[in-house]
């Protein structure tokens, strides 16, 4: 296999994202292919691994399922949602496999506990594409650059709050190997800066609510008025961060630089509102599309390329972009989301303000 470096950068000129049915439906249910070119049959296994960050089911799974059906009209695609569950993603791919899948798209839970049902695939020759986050050992791997974003987080940090004061790091979860990543890109900057971290968590599941607490508990013992800044891993930490804190009496225009990642809507909406100081925006639909282009391409056997390696993994690396209110008009420029989306009527006055349109 050629294992040729390729990197998809995530472009403002290049990247036009087309339009794709966003509805979600229910978890673990089969999709077929029906209008696009044909190929050979085959099934796809796709499995995502919660329901609490938006973009899975808003965005990844229609995305994916929609590519597949273009590639290959009498493919069938097999759909599974963990909710958080590592146990049941484990059933869920054992159950994938009694179903004849061909190949597995898989975002796991933990990376680590689903090693060893990755290992049973691979033994009864189905491949593995580690989907968004990596699984040791996966035939292929496909995400962004994630130590990359922590480091763009950081930067904006720094670059917000200057080379003195005082912040809280709100991490991800601790089983996702994909928030270790953030984590060191985030402190090979802060670390460098002199910030001071007066405290640090790493939050469970990735729970808004555990962000929530935590900074809820660092604010009763330092004060809110203490807090210079807040790295938060992703949108939904970051909202817990900012509940705790204007639960705590901060006003929002008051509110400190808080990080973010996804570009959820909720969290576009607070950069418009100025309640949030950015976020990471990572075109989901080109990582989607891609795991589908190898998915069916491995399904018919054929040979895939143009990869880099990734701690020993053929993979697909693609690089985030940074959305502050200064560039958030691109998110709509792009197809992510319409004006109408961000712009209801509690946003529409903060929208006009920033020339959003």
């Amino acid at each position: 296999m050629t294992r040729t470096t390729h990197r998809f950068a995530v472009s403002v000129a290049a990247l036009v994202i087309g339009s794709v049915g966003l509805s979600a439906c229910g978890a673990n249910d089969a999709a077929g292919g029906g209008g696009g070119e044909g190929g050979d049959a085959a099934t796809i296994a796709f499995f995502l691994p919660e329901t609490q960050n938006a973009r899975y089911e808003t965005f990844d799974r229609p995305i994916f399922e929609a590519k597949v059906e273009e590639l290959c009209a009498d493919c069938e695609v097999l759909y599974f949602n963990a909710d958080q569950d590592k146990d049941a993603q484990a059933e869920q791919v054992d159950s994938a496999i009694t179903q004849g899948a061909d190949v597995l798209v898989l975002d796991p839970v933990d990376g680590e506990a689903i090693s060893a049902s990755v290992a049973d695939a691979q033994s009864q020759d189905i491949p593995v594409i580690a989907y968004d986050r990596f699984i040791d050992g996966a035939d292929y791997y496909m995400s962004f650059d994630n130590e990359q974003v922590g480091r763009l987080q950081g930067e904006a940090l720094v670059e917000a709050v200057g080379d003195t004061g005082r912040i809280l790091m709100v991490n991800g979860s601790p089983d996702d190997a994909n928030a270790g990543q953030f984590k060191a890109g985030a402190h090979s900057v802060i670390d460098e800066s002199g910030l001071e971290v007066v405290a640090e968590y790493d939050t469970v599941q990735w729970e808004p609510g555990n962000a929530q607490q935590f900074v809820t508990d660092t604010i009763a013992k330092v004060g809110a008025d203490t807090i210079d800044g807040v790295y938060a891993a992703n949108d939904g930490t970051a909202g817990g961060a900012i509940a705790a804190l204007t639960g705590a009496g901060v006003a929002p225009a008051d509110l400190p630089p808080v990080t973010g990642q996804d570009a959820e809507l909720a969290a576009v909406q607070r950069i418009v509102a100025g309640e949030q100081f950015m976020t990471v925006y990572k075109s989901i639909k080109t990582e989607a599309e891609k795991a589908a282009e190898v998915a069916v391409a491995l399904a018919q056997g054929e040979e895939v390329s143009d990869t880099e390696d990734f701690q020993g993994v053929p993979s697909f690396i693609f690089d985030p972009v940074v959305v502050t209110q200064d560039n958030v008009q691109l998110l709509v420029d792009e197809g992510f989301w319409s004006v109408e989306d961000i712009c209801t009527p509690e946003y529409a006055d903060a929208c006009a303000e920033i020339g959003l349109s």
